[in-house]
């Protein structure tokens, strides 16, 4: 069996941590038939996430996404285009989030 680590710190804080976290898990049912289940906490949150041949957790706080998964054996011979695809879809999902840098008025 092999497993997956994967954490991403940010600044969003829960509650947009919290839609970036909605929207993976949208993403992984969709597109590889992922089943998820998501609990709100108060300082942290859980999307649990599973299919034949693999399952995990998301763990969502208000600075910090942090992804466990185990791979069954057949899975596993591709963890490393898995892991990649998640590292891709976990990064451009934060970065659609991170809020844009301030212009500075032109000087005269």
């Amino acid at each position: 069996m092999a497993d997956i680590h994967i954490e991403r710190k940010h600044s969003l804080g829960l509650l947009e941590a919290r839609k970036v976290a909605f929207k993976w898990a949208e993403q992984v049912e969709e597109k590889f038939d992922m089943a998820c289940t998501y609990e709100e906490g108060a300082t942290e949150d859980l999307v649990s996430f599973t299919r034949s041949g693999v399952s995990g957790e998301l763990k969502v706080t208000k600075d910090l996404l942090a992804l466990d998964a185990r791979l069954g054996f057949l899975l596993g011979t591709f963890k490393d285009r898995i892991e990649g695809e998640i590292v891709k879809n976990l990064d451009a999902l934060l970065a659609q989030k991170k809020p844009a840098a301030k212009k500075r008025p032109a000087a005269k």
